[in-house]
C-alpha cells in the first residue's frame, strides 16, 4: 500500500510518500481502508521532534493523527463494528497512521461516520471536535446561561467550540477576523468580534465572562492580560499556552492536552448529523501531496482546515 512516513525528525522535506506493508489488525483493532486523514497543527510539532520527549514515537512514523474510512477488517475480540461500516476515529497520538492506504486503529478510538456529510469531509472531524468538547465541557464546565467569549473563534477547534456553547444555551461572543465573520454570525453566536487589543482590557469586548476560551498562540504576557477577561468565579480554557489564574476572584484556568474518546466522538457525531455541529473544510489535497501540506503549514499558506485524500 501507499503511505507517508518520516524516518528522522526534520522539515516538511523528510516526509517520503512510499511503499509500504498493509498492517495487519491485531486484538482490539480494527483495520479501516482510509478515505482521508486532515492535517493539524500537532502533525508538524511531531515531525520536527519538538514534541519528542512529550509524544514518544517510534520511526518510521506515519504522520495523520485524523482518520476517516471503511471497515476493512476486524481483528479479535472487536465488538460493535462490521465489515464495511463507516467510521472515524483520532488515532494515539504516539503511533498515527491516518496518511495511509490503510490503517489498524484502536477499536475503542472509532465512532460511526456521520451520515449527512462525506466521508473524506469528516476525516475534518476528530481531534478538532474532541479538543473542542473536552476544552467545553471538561475544562470550563460550560453550562446554558452562561456568558462566553471564544478568542479565535473561526478555527478548526474554536468553530467547534462555538457551536457546542450555542446549543448548550451560552451567550456567545466570539473574536476572529472579518473573513470568518458571515460564518460564526451563521453559527448564531451574540456578537463577532476583532480580534483583541488585549491592552484595551475587557470592557472592549463587552466583558467580563463566565467562561473565556483561547485558541490564539500569544505572548505569556498577552495570555496573562486574558485573565482580567474572566469574570469572578469564572474560567479560563485553552488550547494555545496556560492562562494565569487569579485566586483572589476565584478564577480558574485549565489548559487541554486532548485525548482520543470514541464515545465523545460519537456524540459530536450525533450533532452533526443533527444539524448542531458544521464542519467547515477550507481545501482538499491527495496524500501524495502531503509534505507540501506540511510545507504550506509551516509557511502560513494553508486556508484553513485542509482534508488530505487517500489514493
Amino acid at each position: 500500500m501507499k503511505a507517508v512516513r518520516f524516518h528522522e525528525f526534520g522539515s516538511s522535506e523528510v516526509l517520503r510518500y512510499e511503499d509500504v506493508d498493509r498492517p495487519v489488525p491485531g486484538a482490539g483493532q480494527v483495520l479501516v481502508r482510509v478515505a482521508a486523514t486532515s492535517f493539524n497543527p500537532v502533525d508538524g510539532h511531531i515531525r520536527a521532534g519538538a514534541l519528542a520527549e512529550m509524544i514518544p514515537i517510534t520511526l518510521p512514523y506515519v504522520p495523520g493523527i485524523d482518520l476517516a474510512g471503511t471497515v476493512e477488517e476486524l481483528g479479535a475480540d472487536v465488538t460493535g463494528f462490521r465489515v464495511g461500516d463507516h467510521v472515524v476515529a483520532m488515532l494515539p497520538l504516539g503511533s498515527a497512521g491516518g496518511g495511509a492506504q490503510y490503517v489498524a486503529a484502536p477499536a475503542d478510538s472509532l465512532a460511526p461516520a456521520p451520515r449527512t456529510i462525506d466521508l473524506a469531509d469528516a476525516a475534518a472531524l476528530p481531534l478538532t471536535g474532541l479538543a473542542a468538547w473536552q476544552t467545553a465541557f471538561e475544562l470550563a464546565g460550560l453550562k446554558a446561561g452562561q456568558s462566553v467569549l471564544v478568542n479565535g473563534a473561526g478555527g478548526g477547534v474554536g468553530s467547534i467550540v462555538v457551536q457546542l456553547a450555542v446549543d448548550a444555551g451560552a451567550e456567545v461572543t466570539a473574536v476572529d477576523t472579518e473573513r470568518h465573520a458571515g460564518r460564526l454570525r451563521g453559527y448564531g453566536v451574540h456578537q463577532v468580534l476583532a480580534p483583541l487589543d488585549l491592552a484595551a482590557g475587557p470592557v472592549a469586548a463587552g466583558g467580563p465572562f463566565d467562561v473565556v476560551v483561547n485558541h490564539v498562540r500569544a505572548t505569556p504576557d498577552e495570555l496573562a492580560r486574558l485573565t482580567a477577561y474572566v469574570a469572578d468565579g469564572g474560567v479560563a480554557a485553552s488550547t494555545a499556552g496556560p492562562i494565569p489564574e487569579d485566586p483572589a476572584r476565584g478564577v480558574r484556568s485549565a489548559n487541554l492536552f486532548v485525548r482520543g474518546d470514541g464515545a465523545q466522538l460519537a456524540e459530536l457525531v450525533g450533532k452533526v448529523d443533527a444539524g448542531k455541529v458544521h464542519i467547515h473544510v477550507a481545501a482538499h489535497r491527495s496524500m501524495a501531496e502531503l509534505a507540501a501540506v506540511h510545507a504550506d503549514a509551516g509557511a502560513g499558506r494553508l486556508p484553513g482546515k485542509t482534508v488530505v485524500l487517500a489514493p
